[in-house]
């Protein structure tokens, strides 16, 4: 078995591996783009997934070539995506793994690239398990210069947290946020969706279908 380092706390990147939201951002995308003939396809999510909203918006409105600002793009997916984000639901084993984890002492953040609006509307349905996490850190946390592939968001959870970049452990689902993982000089578990090129996360250190396959002993932590 693979020796992995040894893990004092875990952060959690939040859409589409704690909640299941990434379908909203395609459905949304999709609906935006097909008054252009254009189809949104995992060719281009991959390059947007996990990155700062404008940035992500920028990224498709050049290789559609779509006759839109970037700008333009995101208001009209904003006023979509806020009726949509109080539906969101749990990403299996999710709620299992962090409550185990709280059980066992292990400190836990959640550091997402969502604003802190769309945070609270994403967790409209979990507050009460969201409040159980030690630290939330939003992409618009005024520490933050930059967003993923940065490592900023994850060096300020670990602050936060009061542990040393090195004895975390970062939950992923996005290629994005395994090289900020890394560039924070963090571990990193990633739980890609399948329909992704699994190359453009071949840098975690390891990969998983579903949380419910994450063994805890496997990185030190208590079961």
């Amino acid at each position: 078995m693979t020796a992995f380092a040894k893990i004092k706390a875990i952060l959690y990147d939040m859409d589409g591996l704690l909640l299941d939201t990434e379908n909203f951002y395609t459905d949304v995308t999709q609906q935006i783009v097909s008054r252009y003939g254009k189809n949104f396809d995992w060719s281009i999510k991959s390059q947007m997934l996990g990155r700062p909203a404008l940035e992500s918006a920028r990224t498709l409105v050049r290789v559609l070539e779509l006759p839109i600002r970037p700008e333009d793009y995101l208001t009209e997916r904003k006023a979509l995506l806020n009726q949509r984000f109080p539906e969101a639901e749990a990403m299996p084993g999710a709620i299992e793994l962090t409550q185990r984890m709280k059980m066992a002492r292990v400190p836990q953040a959640v550091a997402t690239s969502s604003t802190k609006e769309a945070y609270t509307l994403k967790t409209t349905k979990h507050q009460k398990w969201f409040a159980e996490f030690d630290a939330i850190v939003t992409g618009d946390h005024p520490d933050i210069q930059n967003g993923k592939p940065a490592p900023d968001i994850f060096l300020v959870a670990a602050r936060k947290l009061g542990v040393v970049p090195g004895e975390c452990l970062v939950f992923e689902d996005a290629p994005a946020g395994v090289e900020a993982a890394r560039a924070a000089g963090m571990s990193v578990v990633v739980v890609p969706d399948p329909q992704m090129d699994q190359k453009l996360v071949k840098d975690a250190d390891q990969k998983l279908n579903s949380l419910l396959e994450f063994e805890p002993s496997d990185w030190s932590l208590p079961d």
